[in-house]
């Protein structure tokens, strides 16, 4: 658990001229919702996204289409990646884009600090680079090509020709910080998460490591070397720096040194920049390394990872026009193990929307607050003497809070999720074994009737204030239907799970149902 202290956590920035899918989604409400539960627990929270707008690519692709690199993603950002985030209700502090000035002068502090520390030089290089990765890359990644690309070396990501590159760059001596990062991952075995991601970084760096082409001359789209204007620095130095830049680095100590460092969460296929190639710039800067990184799986579709040149994108939007933001939320994070691949289709998301959210929680919520209006005026009643099943669920509340609290700190929101759902079963299991309009009907049953629907509207409060950092329109949506006090935000999350703050004699309100009826379509 965490203590109140600083809690900044990032996404990776993404390349705005790939169109958001729902693996950027998934990466971005995930970062969302372990923000928002760390906020709601009362630590100094910092959520960070961004865009990465250099490169060899992105300067292509602006002149494909007749424009500045600079109008070009302009509009992308613009049309595309400001929007992902209100679609699915994300909740960063900071958006930060590479061509930013604020970020441009703090990369070139950062690699003059490099320089001057004498952990860049001058050499030439020849490799295979991969536009699309913005990499020259390592013999493991480099395939025959088949097909049209017969006989051509090709990315084994893309699947396309990669180019044979000849330049006179600067090189970062990545090579003598080896041992430095083995011992680091020796000393904190938390570093890179989960141990399967933890395991290949060690492997990768075991095997050695060669020094770092950190500037590129062929081209004039990226931040100048401050040295040597016939440069630009490498667009994988400039995009891991943002996590510094955005929080001061370079002109704001007193801002730097409340969010630094950071927790990292990006795909596993980005995940050697970021527990390799970055810490060991940070060591070179005398910085400290950032808290942890965790690398999350792939999202397939038919087998394939998530990718619009693969034809398996698919747009966020085409989720959430039909079952909500709040529904792409829950099923991303409680579908897949963090941490893990996951597939994606559109039966078991219409399946679990059914099941757990409009049958599970959505009726919960909805037969609770109409008993609760037509058995008591609308008044949430005072429970009598509490039996041994109302006892039970308590303690089901009071454990599950724990758990998923647990969950979280650990960065594994679908453990979390599914602790909390223990409340949502046992709560239903709770009213059909109770069965509150039998005891209704018998004014001699109405202290226990009142102990039983105060029961049931406590175990909401606490669902409400344990899932707003997942579903936070719809627990919104309930906390004001149960005439709940105080905002739900500002509920402390980590004292959920103590009983009784829904205070008898509340005023519930009317409640249309949470997740409606979606109508199937062939």
């Amino acid at each position: 658990m965490t203590s109140g202290g600083s809690f900044y956590i990032t996404t990776p920035i993404y390349y705005p001229s790939d169109l958001p899918h729902i693996g950027h989604g998934y990466t971005s409400v995930a970062v969302d919702a372990l923000a928002r539960w760390h906020r709601q627990s009362g630590d100094d929270t910092w959520m960070l996204t961004g865009t990465d707008e250099h490169g060899q690519k992105m300067l292509r692709a602006a002149t494909a289409n007749g424009v500045t690199p600079q109008q070009w993603v302009d509009k992308l950002v613009e049309e595309s990646w400001f929007p992902l985030l209100k679609t699915l209700d994300v909740a960063n502090d900071d958006f930060i884009r590479t061509t930013q000035s604020r970020h441009e002068e703090r990369v070139k502090t950062f690699v003059q600090a490099l320089y001057d520390s004498g952990y860049i030089y001058a050499g030439e290089y020849e490799a295979l680079y991969c536009v699309g990765c913005e990499e020259f890359k390592p013999e493991a990644e480099i395939v025959d090509g088949t097909g049209p690309f017969e006989g051509l070396k090709v990315c084994a990501i893309h699947s396309k020709p990669l180019e044979l590159l000849q330049e006179k760059n600067y090189f970062f001596k990545l090579s003598e910080f080896q041992d430095r990062l083995l011992e680091l991952y020796k000393t904190q075995p938390d570093f890179v998460r989960p141990d399967s991601a933890r395991n290949e970084v060690v492997s990768f760096v075991r095997s050695g490591l060669k020094d770092l082409s950190i500037s590129r001359s062929a081209f004039d789209w990226g931040i100048r070397v401050p040295w040597d204007d016939s440069h630009v620095i490498y667009v994988w130095v400039d995009a891991l720096l943002n996590y510094a830049t955005a929080v001061g680095y370079g002109d704001d100590p007193a801002e730097f040194e409340r969010r630094w460092p950071a927790y990292h969460v990006v795909g596993k296929d980005i995940l050697r920049f970021h527990a390799v190639i970055w810490p060991a710039m940070l060591m070179a800067a005398g910085l400290e390394v950032p808290k942890g990184i965790f690398a999350h799986g792939w999202l397939l579709v038919g087998g394939e990872k998530m990718s619009k040149s693969k034809l398996t994108g698919i747009a966020p939007t085409e989720i959430t026009d039909v079952f909500g933001s709040d529904a792409y939320r829950f099923y991303f994070l409680s579908a897949i193990a963090f941490g893990q691949d996951g597939s994606f289709s559109w039966e078991d998301l219409s399946a679990r929307y059914q099941a757990e959210l409009a049958n599970g929680f959505g009726n919960l919520a909805s037969r609770t607050v109409a008993m609760i209006g037509r058995y008591f005026d609308g008044v949430v009643p005072a429970a009598g003497e509490p039996t041994d099943i109302d006892l039970r669920v308590q303690r089901t509340v009071a454990d599950a809070a724990t758990a998923a609290d647990a969950a979280m700190t650990a960065f594994r929101p679908d453990e979390a999720i599914a602790a909390i759902w223990r409340i949502v079963d046992e709560l239903n299991g709770y009213i059909t074994e109770n069965e509150p309009w039998a005891l209704a009907k018998d004014d001699a049953n109405r202290e226990r009737l009142s102990t039983v629907l105060y029961t049931a509207a406590e175990g909401l409060r606490a669902l409400a204030v344990l899932l707003s950092p997942v579903m936070p329109k719809s627990t919104e949506t309930l906390w004001d239907a149960l005439g709940a006090p105080g905002e739900l935000t500002a509920q402390p999350l980590r004292e959920a799970g103590t009983w009784g703050q829904l205070p008898a004699g509340s005023r519930v309100g009317t409640l249309a149902p949470l997740f409606p009826r979606v109508e199937q379509t062939a």
